[in-house]
């Protein structure tokens, strides 16, 4: 397999560039993919909804093929889609599909059976990410992103003295 080429307008960088593949083109995965282009990384999406290609191109100026993107139909738990994809040349792999079990599983298999490098893996459910991390899954959990944020928020109104009074009446 063949890897994108980036755009060449993204020369000279410090920081060296990798072949990232992201399975699931969803909010999430679209909006890394066009990140880590844009960052001058080779970029490869995987997801089973043709119509997800759109989001890869929110946004661009030009195609994402012409940008230096790749994009296969299929579905992350096949490896002939895998394959195709390239994971075998892979230096990162993000599973950001919208099911915990489909991203834990391909995650192993990317780690596992193709070793790649980094393994990234979202899981909404923040039990499980925690579960899988200390088993050596590198897991991303928006849903504990989200209670830390808003328990914080919180503690600071608080800190702040922005009770109402009814709510410090009742303390």
């Amino acid at each position: 397999m063949t890897r994108p080429t980036p755009p060449s307008s993204r020369a000279a960088s410090s920081i060296p560039t990798m072949f990232v593949l992201i399975v699931g083109c969803g909010r999430v995965g679209s909006s890394v993919a066009r990140a880590m282009l844009r960052e001058g990384h080779s970029v490869s999406c995987l997801d089973e909804d043709p119509e997800s290609h759109a989001r890869l191109e929110v946004g661009l100026e030009k195609s994402w093929e012409d940008l230096g993107g790749q994009f296969t139909v299929g579905a992350g738990l096949e490896t002939e889609a895998l394959e195709a994809a390239g994971i075998a040349d892979a230096d990162v792999f993000i599973a950001s599909t919208d099911g915990d079990n489909t991203n834990i599983v391909i995650s192993q298999i990317a780690q596992r059976r193709y070793e790649v490098p980094t393994v990234i893996a979202r899981v909404l459910d923040p039990l499980r990410a925690e579960w899988y991390q200390r088993q050596g899954l590198n897991t991303v959990s928006p849903t504990r992103v989200a209670i830390d944020m808003l328990e914080s928020a919180v503690r600071d109104a608080a800190a702040r003295g922005e009770a109402s009074d009814d709510a410090a009446a009742a303390v």
